[in-house]
């Protein structure tokens, strides 16, 4: 998988998980750019992309993630 098809999935997940069809996802996006992205919505952001990618991703390597960028990094590591 590409990192095109990477961050087409990901606007899916993003736009079903903050309910917003208007959330476009770029490697420099974070939480402080969506309205609703705090810790709850993260777990379950995180719950969501581990299920649409079927990856499992350690506390630590959450931990690190700054931006979507990181994100896609760590599925492209595990694909």
């Amino acid at each position: 998988m590409d990192e095109e098809q990477i961050y087409a999935r990901l606007e899916g997940v993003f736009q079903d998980v903050f309910d917003e069809d208007s959330i476009k996802v770029t490697p420099e996006l974070s939480a402080k750019d969506v309205d609703g992205w705090d810790s709850l919505s993260h777990i379950r952001l995180i719950l969501t992309v581990e299920k649409a990618f079927k990856v499992k991703f350690s506390t630590s390597e959450i931990g690190r993630l700054e931006k979507v960028g990181d994100l896609v990094a760590l599925i492209r590591a595990r694909a």
